[in-house]
């Protein structure tokens, strides 16, 4: 595998510098376009598996994380409070306390259960200069978060649906993950102390684990400090395994937050709350994906998906007239004319780009294109129109694979 830190700036996807700080790189145009087609990719997911949006501030009083219990388990991974008008707010560490807050700003019936909350949004984490490193650790994270608020008899077909979810958008982004984890408290933590709490939350977890018939090992101070997790891990170059996924079992901030609901019988009732990220943090989602695929991205994600080639200046219309197609169906396309050396030297300087387009004489008259694929593959001459469809498909699948394999090549 690929080192990110070097291959991402290599290839113009994000970079840092000293002026703006340690641990809060900058995305740059083709690194903010990868970034945005996958927070794009999770937003779609997750409207379709049932989620509503939300927006939340990156700040609140010292007050929330208090009763969260994030100032007590974790403000030493937190950055100091400000002080403001006679009250301490914090930069957040965690979403789940402004959402709790939003599903209690509301009265709900059991009717709307599960009702499930998401947001990519911003957090803080206090970390050490020592462990900081390219888009894997950093300060200023970009998170793809979710609580679903539901009942007792609910939580298991909840995790095992965000389970589903991670399964799909692996396969879209060909991500292999190394193992499942189940994440219990360890000697030593600082964890909430409720026994029966922890009891109920692994059993729900380990049912679920069972149930779906992954492998899955238990790893003893791994947990959250409010619970159990299932983790996803994943290994970077360098062999070093870290979570990219998780789903949690919540009861104790329902109970901090008096949150509730209102049953049949008309009676107040806790909900339980189930944490998920589909993809973990978008810097180190993107920093896995940089090194799994050597910049090589599936087509859907690439910033480039298309480079078109005109053979000599004569081709250059026809080259602007297809550039102007694949924009007006969503496709990335940039010309990569005479000016920039032979052909041979553009197709090399193109090699991670999925479809290189070639329009020669021939081609431009018959309104045709010579398509090469990234692999080597080299397909036929055929109609632009009929190119633009088939990877309009498989982009618009999010597929892996750049050509169907009953197409001729």
């Amino acid at each position: 595998m690929h080192d990110h830190r070097k291959l991402g700036r290599e290839l113009g996807l994000f970079d840092t510098d000293p002026l703006i700080g340690a641990g809060l790189p900058y995305w740059l145009p083709d690194g903010a376009t990868v970034r945005h087609t996958l927070e794009e990719y999770i937003r779609t997911a997750e409207r379709r598996a049932g989620y509503r949006h939300v927006y939340s501030p990156v700040l609140g009083k010292r007050e929330l994380c208090e009763i969260s219990g994030h100032w007590s388990h974790y403000s030493e991974d937190m950055f100091p409070p400000m002080d403001l008008g006679g009250e301490q707010v914090v930069l957040r560490p965690s979403l789940c306390p402004h959402h709790a807050v939003i599903y209690r700003s509301r009265a709900h019936s059991y009717r709307e259960l599960p009702l499930r909350m998401a947001e990519l949004g911003g957090m803080y984490r206090s970390e050490l200069s020592g462990v900081l490193g390219g888009l894997t650790r950093v300060r200023a994270i970009q998170l793809n978060d979710a609580h679903i608020f539901c009942t007792l008899d609910q939580v298991t077909d909840e995790a095992r649906a965000a389970l589903e979810l991670i399964r799909r958008a692996y396969e879209a982004l060909g991500i292999t993950p190394a193992r499942y984890r189940l994440s219990l408290p360890g000697p030593g933590g600082k964890y909430v102390a409720a026994p029966e709490m922890w009891r109920r939350s692994t059993a729900l977890l380990t049912d679920v684990l069972d149930r779906s018939g992954l492998p899955y090992e238990a790893a003893e101070g791994e947990a959250a400090f409010y619970g159990p997790k299932i983790d996803v891990q994943v290994v970077d170059s360098a062999g070093r395994e870290s979570t990219l996924s998780t789903v949690q079992v919540d009861f104790h901030q329902p109970e901090q937050f008096d949150l509730h609901y209102i049953g049949a019988d008309g009676a107040k009732h806790r909900p339980v709350m189930v944490h998920r990220s589909i993809i973990g943090s978008v810097e180190r989602a993107v920093a896995h994906l940089i090194e799994q695929h050597g910049g090589a991205f599936p087509a859907w994600l690439a910033p480039t998906q298309l480079v078109i080639l005109p053979i000599s200046d004569a081709e250059l219309p026809n080259a602007e007239g297809f550039a102007r197609r694949c924009a007006d169906l969503g496709l990335r396309a940039e010309i990569a004319g005479p000016e920039r050396g032979s052909l041979g030297a553009r197709i090399r300087e193109a090699r991670l780009v999925p479809y290189q387009a070639v329009i020669g004489a021939k081609e431009a008259a018959d309104d045709h294109v010579a398509v090469r694929l990234r692999d080597g593959r080299r397909l036929d001459s055929r109609p632009a129109a009929e190119v633009l469809a088939r990877v309009g498909a498989l982009v618009g699948a999010h597929r892996t694979d750049l050509w169907d394999a009953d197409s001729h090549v």
